[in-house]
């Protein structure tokens, strides 16, 4: 038993090192156009809008309501 908890726990670490993973071959390409002033407002435009996507989806999720 104590061995299944052992690789259960495990599994977080994998899930928090794909992330970063994935968050890291995302950012660094986007971190080295971020001297040009039109990119870099595009790209804060986009996390905004990305931010303010995922505010409305959650609140959606969690008052939802009818269609009828």
């Amino acid at each position: 038993m104590r061995e299944l908890f052992l690789n259960l726990s495990r599994y977080p670490r994998y899930l928090i090192a794909f992330c970063l993973g994935l968050l890291n071959n995302y950012i660094e390409p986007l971190a080295k156009r971020r001297s040009n002033p039109v990119t870099a407002i595009a790209i804060i435009g986009a996390l905004i809008s990305g931010l303010i996507s995922i505010v409305l989806i959650m609140h959606a999720m969690v008052y939802p309501t009818s269609l009828a």
